[in-house]
């Protein structure tokens, strides 16, 4: 390989590395954009930061282009569990044949999601405050 066609080779790759970034974030833009208004009214309503809330949402539901966002609205993964009556959707996660919560729309998700963290396990972080998104992070 001429050192003009490796100059080339590394450049292209480069390339392809910098716009596949570039799609990801703008699809990471799009899904606050998308859904920040929900965030803020779970935060107004559950006292759990927007931040927290969009970013487990953008981890969990790859900016909502995974498989059970797009089939089930749950952007946040949430299993069925003993106490769940709706719809359910079949998915594979940390096994075969996982239970997952579906949803009309991705409003209930995020409900659903806020009242997921009223749990037990969840309460010292209610101690927080809004604005603490490190304590809040490092304590789910």
């Amino acid at each position: 390989m001429t050192q003009k066609t490796y100059i080339i080779v590394v450049i292209s790759l480069m390339w392809s590395t910098i716009m596949a970034s570039q799609t990801k974030s703008q699809a990471f833009i799009d899904y606050i954009e998308k859904y920040k208004s929900i965030a803020i009214e779970q935060m107004e309503l559950h006292k759990i930061p927007a931040s927290i809330t969009l970013a487990q949402g953008l981890l969990e539901s790859g900016a909502g282009s995974s498989e059970l966002a797009r089939k089930s609205n749950n952007h946040f993964g949430i299993k069925c569990g003993s106490t769940w009556f709706g719809p359910t959707y079949t998915h594979f996660d940390d096994g075969r044949n996982e239970c997952f919560r579906v949803y009309s729309n991705v409003r209930e998700s995020y409900e659903d999601h806020s009242q997921f963290l009223q749990k037990e396990r969840y309460s010292r972080l209610f101690r927080l405050s809004i604005t603490d998104y490190k304590g809040w992070a490092l304590g789910l």
